[in-house]
């Protein structure tokens, strides 16, 4: 099956052939810009990558590391008890595929042959039995972090599509889920090989009410003859636009 998106007509509709994943990140990227998701999913034509944050992924790494040492024993880690969340690591055979990026938990949507696809950083469970989405973020900058910021809406979405999935997999979610931000210290006397880190978990009640429909809409946007039109604040297509006026 090719990469990108090449749908055959079935009666009013158009259907892939085969089952199409698309992932959280790219569900994304429609909502962003549908003109630079048309391009990605339908040309083959992407975004420039971003450089690797490979200290983000040191503390992805770590966090998993200590959460699973505690999952293996069944017990609540110390930031859990700190900021009083009374549940414990999830223990699941599918975990480590949960997490991988490139597998992650999936859901066949029946409407549009797609499979929506996402890797989770981790899951806690509560005394209802109820899974708690948690993701792990990391920086560095003087103030307390929080989720107030706009661009942090994407971090939103990303708990919400995941709430979602494992919704559709049968699973009872908690509409609540937790942010572990890891904010690197600057402030300590000298570095001495060491970076440390102020810990906080933020509490976000999701509502993925939005995600069946926006599914549907960058379906919609797949099927189009034609690329829709780009977000205004798109800086990528913004920069296409400036390069044409001066070629």
């Amino acid at each position: 099956m090719s990469a990108f998106y090449n749908p055959r007509r079935k009666g009013n509709l158009y259907k892939a052939d085969f089952p199409f994943r698309l992932s959280r990140s790219k569900i994304d990227l429609f909502l962003n810009c549908p003109k630079c998701f048309y391009l990605d999913r339908k040309l083959g034509v992407s975004q420039p990558p971003g450089f690797p944050f490979s200290l983000n992924s040191a503390v992805d790494k770590l966090l998993k590391k200590e959460f699973d040492l505690l999952r293996e024993k069944g017990e609540a880690h110390p930031l859990m008890k700190k900021f009083g969340i009374d549940a414990i690591p999830f223990k699941h055979e599918k975990l480590d595929e949960w997490r991988d990026p490139f597998k992650g938990v999936t859901y066949q949507e029946k409407h549009t042959n797609f499979t929506i696809t996402g890797g989770v950083d981790d899951i806690w469970v509560n005394k209802n039995g109820e899974l708690i989405i948690v993701d792990y973020k990391s920086t560095s900058k003087d103030e307390e972090v929080s989720l107030d910021a706009d661009w942090q809406i994407g971090y939103k979405r990303q708990m919400e599509i995941y709430q979602w999935l494992f919704k559709k997999n049968g699973f009872k979610v908690s509409k609540t889920g937790y942010f572990v931000y890891c904010n690197g210290k600057t402030d300590t006397q000298k570095f001495d090989a060491k970076l440390e880190f102020d810990i906080k978990i933020i509490p976000y009640v999701g509502d993925d009410s939005w995600v069946e429909e926006e599914i549907i809409s960058a379906y919609k946007c797949l099927n189009s003859s034609s690329a829709p039109d780009s977000s205004p604040d798109c800086d990528f297509c913004n920069y296409r636009e400036a390069v044409k006026q001066v070629e």
